[in-house]
């Protein structure tokens, strides 16, 4: 879910009145583009094909207070402006209604989040519930649950290491956030310095091995989420390959791409 940005929205009104001034004025003459052919129906002007494109943007932009706003009211506003016109809001009652709206969405933005969070926090804790009792899962005293994939002989990183390591990072849906297969290099990680189910299950795997994580949500990124990636209270699974212990020689190879 993309945060709604109040400011943002409110700058988008503004971007509405160049929109609107365009074409509100009849008078100016077209501008006539080589590039611009009869075949675009009803944009035969370099200028109407540049308000129409703004338009859209404009429509993609404001589209999180589509229902906030009546398109109608703006564009009299904007066009009484332009026209120099008297305002019907002086400067400190659009101060007063900027605050308000700004507050409004403000505290929608809350009261979504809060919900969101409810409804991940008992999806992740059924779905958590059912899985324990399949057959090669293990769930800590914590609530996190692994499954072994490929065991190892090698050492076991402490809490202060630093170790390199192949994941990939989904949600319970199976939709992929993150994956380091896809990138040139496996990522170092310090066991002290992340969330605590991945430093929980990094200590128990041996170099080499490969577990497969089911991580509740207060052992991931609790109800703060990750803005713009992870949704609050989302419980989380991760597939992950230790390569490495950084300063601690290693026999094992390096296997990128690896999905056993």
């Amino acid at each position: 879910m993309r945060p709604v940005a109040p400011v943002n929205l409110l700058t988008s009104f503004l971007a509405l009145a160049l929109l609107a001034s365009c074409s509100a004025d009849k008078s100016a003459p077209p501008v006539q583009s080589a590039a611009v052919g009869a075949h675009i129906a009803g944009l035969d002007t370099e200028r109407k094909q540049v308000s129409y494109m703004v338009g859209l943007d404009l429509a993609k932009n404001m589209a999180p207070i589509k229902d906030e706003v009546d398109i109608d009211t703006v564009m009299q506003a904007m066009r009484s402006a332009q026209a120099g016109e008297k305002s019907l809001l002086s400067e400190a009652q659009a101060g007063a209604v900027r605050q308000r709206f700004v507050e409004h969405l403000r505290l929608k933005r809350e009261a979504e989040q809060k919900a969101l969070a409810a409804k991940n926090l008992q999806a992740g804790a059924a779905f958590l519930a059912d899985h324990a009792g399949q057959a090669g899962i293990v769930t800590t005293a914590s609530g996190l649950q692994y499954q072994v994939l490929r065991d190892a002989k090698g050492g076991k990183p402490k809490a202060t290491d630093t170790v390199r390591v192949n994941y990939i990072g989904t949600f319970l849906n199976g939709a992929e956030f993150d994956n380091t297969y896809k990138t040139s290099h496996a990522a170092s990680l310090v066991l002290n310095q992340i969330v605590p189910g991945i430093a929980e299950g990094l200590a128990l795997m041996p170099v080499g091995s490969k577990y497969k994580f089911w991580i509740p949500a207060k052992l991931a990124y609790g109800e703060q989420g990750v803005r713009n990636a992870i949704e609050p209270n989302a419980a989380l699974i991760y597939e992950i390959e230790l390569v490495e212990i950084a300063g601690v020689p290693s026999n094992q190879p390096e296997q990128r791409g690896a999905r056993d």
